[in-house]
């Protein structure tokens, strides 16, 4: 039974203006709310606050052809981002007319003027999701509540107007998405459909602005382990020049600026035989993130019988508060089993740990790898050789894959059947 739709609520910005003569008129339905008129001083005022997107105005078009399903490799072969599915999902945002009504076609490219603003200022966001085929056939999606709620974090960040979209609505487009191409599901476990909803700014124009249009879409890509080496133990280098962010900037948001600086200090690792950088910060050397992943380390107290420490780096604006992040501070305090701490570790602090005995083990964690075990850290010209696989990343590791995949009970709407 679909969600009713939601009352408008005017912006708190509206409610402090005091008294104005307003008209206003409904532009269309569920697309938006358009406020026009004069205030006190007698300028004009003309603004577009966006409603949401309407599940109920999808529109479908199925593709006529199997020659891209047919050609789909088999799962073993399959490579991370490279194969789409048969459909994508669209909806397009003016200022003039707010939300357009979605719809799912073919797949196809995108034509684009060679001024669209996201061209040029990087004014693009997206998000990573995935839908599981379990072994009852149902498709289930994981958390993606928080996708929605930090899809339209990135957008406020980026000003791109329509930020206040009705997640639950997009949701249901996208779950529409995944039904009509449930053959490209892996029914294997560790594989997937991977879900890409992207936002970029199409408005014609050069100027630094806020666009004046937008393409909200979502492709689909069927996908095996992010890693070539599966759930392999990964070696890091926290010796890099670069940083990945800093305070004030975009670190908490998932935007295309955050990633492409990254590529050259990930091939300098790589060319030094690390797999990946594990971002640092300050004066201190702050372990942030490790490649584009969450960092977790796992301490023994230094006091005896003290309780043992799980830490990660907290959401202060630079780190991005990932799904599966949350989900293993969610998991581990329900536990209570340890102590679970968000602070900065500090690189001499896992040095000396790793001295002293007390690094339990390391590991990375993200939609993409979901959690991926560290067996060594080079800083300052030495490698820090960690256990690994440790028995917690393992831990972490088998219980949201059963969460994802149906075979275990997760706690209250974790795991979303379509």
């Amino acid at each position: 039974m679909r969600r009713p739709h939601s009352p408008i609520y005017l912006p708190r910005q509206m409610m402090a203006l005091g008294p104005m003569a307003f008209r206003m008129r409904i532009a269309s339905q569920r697309l938006g709310l358009r406020i026009s008129g004069t205030n006190n001083a007698g300028a004009n005022v003309n603004t577009v606050y966006s409603r949401a997107i309407s599940s109920s105005a999808l529109t479908i078009e199925r593709t006529t052809s199997d020659d891209r399903f047919n050609n789909k490799p088999p799962n073993d072969e399959l490579k991370f981002g490279v194969t789409l599915s048969d459909h994508m999902l669209e909806c397009e945002w003016t200022a003039s007319a707010s939300w357009g009504a979605p719809r799912i076609t073919p797949t196809h490219d995108l034509k684009l003027s060679p001024a669209a603003s996201s061209l040029h200022y990087g004014l693009q966001c997206f998000e990573g999701m995935k839908a599981y085929k379990s072994s009852d056939g149902s498709l289930r999606l994981f958390r993606p509540d928080l996708n929605m709620k930090r899809l339209a974090t990135s957008m406020e960040r980026l000003q791109m107007h329509g930020y206040s979209f009705d997640g639950d609505e997009l949701l249901e487009c996208i779950k529409e998405l995944v039904r009509m191409d449930e053959r490209w599901v892996p029914d294997q476990e560790g594989y997937s459909l991977y879900l890409r909803p992207t936002v970029v700014a199409t408005h014609p124009f050069l100027g630094l602005a806020a666009p004046e249009s937008m393409l909200l879409y979502c492709i689909t890509s069927p996908v095996g382990p992010y890693y070539k080496s599966g759930f392999a133990p990964v070696r890091l280098t926290a010796d890099t020049d670069f940083v990945r962010a800093w305070p004030g900037g975009t670190g908490n948001v998932k935007i295309g600026g955050n990633y492409s600086p990254t590529m050259r200090a990930g091939a300098i690792a790589n060319k030094h035989g690390y797999d990946q950088v594990l971002w640092t910060f300050g004066a201190n050397d702050e372990a942030t993130e490790v490649g584009s992943m969450n960092f977790f380390i796992f301490l023994d107290s230094k006091t005896p019988g003290g309780r043992k420490e799980l830490v990660t780096a907290p959401l202060d604006g630079t780190i991005l508060p990932g799904v599966t992040r949350q989900s293993i501070l969610d998991l581990a305090r329900s536990w209570d089993e340890f102590d679970v701490v968000e602070r900065f570790p500090t690189m001499p602090e896992i040095r000396d740990a790793a001295q002293e005995g007390r690094l339990i083990e390391a590991f990375g964690a993200g939609t993409a790898a979901i959690v991926s075990p560290i067996s060594c850290i080079q800083y300052q010209g030495k490698d820090i050789d960690i256990a690994a696989t440790g028995e917690l990343t393992q831990r972490f590791f088998d219980e949201l894959l059963a969460i994802q995949y149906g075979t275990q009970e997760g706690p209250e709407g974790w795991s979303v059947k379509i």
